[in-house]
């Protein structure tokens, strides 16, 4: 992990890394890998987006006031 770990924490990420059946140091660096690998998804997930972006049909009532503000 990039910062270090206070006595607490490093009690705390011990039990986790104990009920999953890791040393701790092996429970870090999994836990640093699943948070790179859901930041790299996340920013695929935004890219993407920001590429083919649709726009968005009008919701039911947006198109019902839409209606009910037209002159007659």
């Amino acid at each position: 992990m990039t910062k270090e770990l206070t006595e607490g924490q490093r009690a705390y990420e011990a039990k986790r890394a104990a009920k999953a059946g890791m040393s701790l140091d092996k429970w870090l660096v999994q836990k640093e890998k699943d948070r790179a690998a859901e930041a790299a998804a996340q920013a695929k997930v935004l890219a993407s987006a920001k590429e083919g972006a649709v726009p968005k049909k009008p919701g039911f009532f947006s198109r019902l006031i839409a209606k009910a503000e037209k002159p007659l």
